[in-house]
């Protein structure tokens, strides 16, 4: 079976451009394809995935969309096309790396068609739409958004280094790529914060040298995002989810939501998890963001760009039946600990968040809507004492010995 680097693009105002890293791309002895996302004409007989095969399997006929001139519609059309038909080639196993270029409509065509892919598969995105706010381009994939800084239109001196040097990107990665991936160190993920960092630092030592692999994932919004995507993939075997902050921010607009979906992914697996409560006592803001309602809450200054907010006992209690509703749909082996001493660094005698009574609240409510096999374990220990990461790193492995 050939396998190649796909190009995709839009053929009908970007011939040029796409040409020229088709050319730069056989230049470095590999493999091309082509697949057309333009809708203004058809496409030339060069190109090896037409713009009628895209739009249809988006669902119109190029015809359509061409007669409607609705532009929108067309980018949603061929974005879903360029999706599918991607995937499919991925999963016939044909697809080595993808590269695209193009402005704002491009882009999200491009980087659709490459968020249909594992992580790990070289994506490359030539964009004009690359020095702003990436984050709807990227999600939780691995694409790498490479700045145009002239527009996408022609090519002059400046484009012509930047194309050739997203080429060689793409090929460089898809040269360095190991052959296979050995399974023989089984995946456990874990969420981090810097004020739960001692906690995963040891639970993932112990973890490590009982011959486990362990992605640690920053518990900031699109680190949870990550590692959800990943369970949803079958790529993680357990979860030591030490750090579920990312619910009081979904809860109370931080900027650390992870969506409405956070901690449900390994349940839906069925996968052993044993869950903390970690950083529960705070909401992420950025200075000039915290809402006008929360202004005279307890704010505490993290770095320059965050202010945490503590969490109130309303709130606490709150966040105890959302856990817990979430956590009573597990298929999979599951165990809470929480850590009565404080769930985060800054939650602890004679630190600013210390709230013995909010912290109640939330093991109570928790209790009160989890079902009878779910076991609560309390211990009388801070988050970030040894002895309680040992305790955690010991259960999740007595989980996945069955």
């Amino acid at each position: 079976m050939e396998r190649y680097i796909l190009i995709i693009g839009t053929f009908d105002t970007k011939v040029e451009e796409l040409n020229f890293i088709r050319d730069q791309i056989f230049s470095r002895s590999q493999k091309v394809r082509t697949l057309d996302t333009g809708i203004l004409q058809p496409s030339p007989p060069f190109v090896d995935i037409s713009n009628e095969t895209v739009a249809a399997a988006g669902g119109k006929s190029l015809q359509e969309l061409v007669h409607q001139r609705d532009r929108g519609q067309a980018v949603a059309v061929m974005a879903r096309g360029a999706a599918k038909v991607t995937r499919e080639l991925f999963d016939q196993g044909e697809i080595l790396g993808i590269i695209s270029l193009g402005g704002g409509s491009g882009t999200v065509i491009g980087t659709s068609a490459m968020r249909t892919v594992p992580v790990g598969i070289p994506k490359v995105m030539v964009s004009s739409m690359a020095s702003g706010n990436i984050r709807p381009y990227v999600g939780t994939s691995d694409i790498t958004m490479m700045y145009s800084v002239v527009d996408i239109s022609g090519l002059n001196r400046i484009s012509k280094r930047i194309l050739r040097n997203a080429a060689a990107a793409v090929c460089g990665m898809v040269e360095g790529r190991e052959e296979s991936v050995s399974p023989d160190r089984p995946l456990i993920a874990t969420t981090m914060f810097g004020v739960t960092t001692p906690c995963v630092t040891e639970a993932k030592k112990i973890l490590e040298e009982k011959g486990f692999e362990v992605l640690v994932f920053h518990a900031n919004g699109p680190g949870g995002m990550a590692m959800e995507q990943l369970i949803g993939e079958g790529q993680i075997q357990a979860v030591l989810d030490i750090t579920t902050t990312e619910l009081p921010d979904e809860l109370l607009g931080g900027k650390g939501s992870a969506g409405p979906h956070r901690l449900e992914k390994a349940g839906e697996m069925g996968i052993p998890q044993v869950v903390v409560p970690g950083a529960m006592d705070m909401v992420n803001y950025f200075p000039d963001a915290v809402p006008p309602q929360f202004r005279d809450r307890l704010l505490y200054q993290h770095n320059p760009a965050t202010y945490l907010m503590r969490t109130s006992v309303k709130e606490n209690r709150q966040l105890g039946e959302i856990m817990a509703q979430k956590l009573s749909r597990a298929k999979g082996p599951t165990v809470i600990y929480i850590p009565l001493g404080g769930v985060s660094a800054i939650d602890a005698p004679g630190q600013p968040f210390f709230d013995p009574e909010a912290n109640r609240a939330f093991v109570e409510a928790l209790k009160r809507n989890l079902p009878s096999r779910i076991l609560v374990m309390e211990k009388a220990l801070h988050i970030n004492d040894p002895s309680f990461a040992r305790e955690l790193a010991q259960a999740l492995l007595k989980l996945l010995k069955g």
